[in-house]
């Protein structure tokens, strides 16, 4: 099995060495023919609205739509917001997954911080639990998620942050920039069993 990540903007090296801490063959995607020969992408944070342009200039957004049909795709906070149906404003997105994120929701950069969450669904990949410490930078929010999309975490106070619909996966933070693979580990489940 083969994990591809974005690589057209972003800290989409990170997930390469995370990808490689947990065992997982990776390759970095910036062209439409590479997508033959990934079984899962994940799209890193970094700025939407420039991932979006680049993925038009490389050609990208139908062949990125066309292998969201099938297999699993991950957005990490500004990949999270491309995946999206709907960022509340002009710019190009996948339009797969069917969650509204609101971005910059958090404020600004100096705004970013850490907290640790309760994300039950890990428990499939790290039996012993333990809460998630997540890394929000310049953050966006899921503000909704429709019916069958399943929210796997939220902040204390009932935000999402998290969330899951068939073989999409949405973070709004930075699981790539922790030691804790967790999240790597349960995409590529995702990718295993989809």
């Amino acid at each position: 099995m083969k994990i591809g990540v974005l690589a057209l903007q972003g800290d989409f090296i990170e997930h390469v060495h995370a990808l490689r801490r947990i065992g997982m063959d990776s390759s970095e995607v910036r062209l439409p023919q590479q997508l033959d020969e990934i079984d899962g992408l994940i799209i890193p944070g970094g700025e939407s609205t420039t991932i979006g342009k680049l993925a038009i200039d490389f050609e990208l957004m139908e062949p990125l739509r066309a292998f969201g049909q099938d297999k699993a795709i991950w957005g990490t906070c500004a990949g999270a917001i491309f995946l999206s149906k709907d960022a509340r404003r002009e710019q190009p997105l996948l339009e797969l997954m069917d969650i509204t994120v609101e971005r910059n929701a958090f404020g600004r950069q100096v705004d970013s911080f850490e907290v640790d969450l309760d994300v039950p669904a890990l428990e499939t990949v790290a039996p012993s639990w333990s809460p998630y410490h997540a890394i929000f930078i310049r953050a966006p929010l899921i503000e909704s998620v429709q019916k069958d999309t399943q929210t796997l975490a939220s902040l204390p106070d009932g935000r999402i942050v998290a969330a899951r619909q068939g073989h999409w996966l949405a973070t709004v933070f930075h699981p790539e920039l922790t030691s804790d693979d967790r999240f790597h580990l349960y995409f590529a489940e995702m990718i295993r069993t989809n």
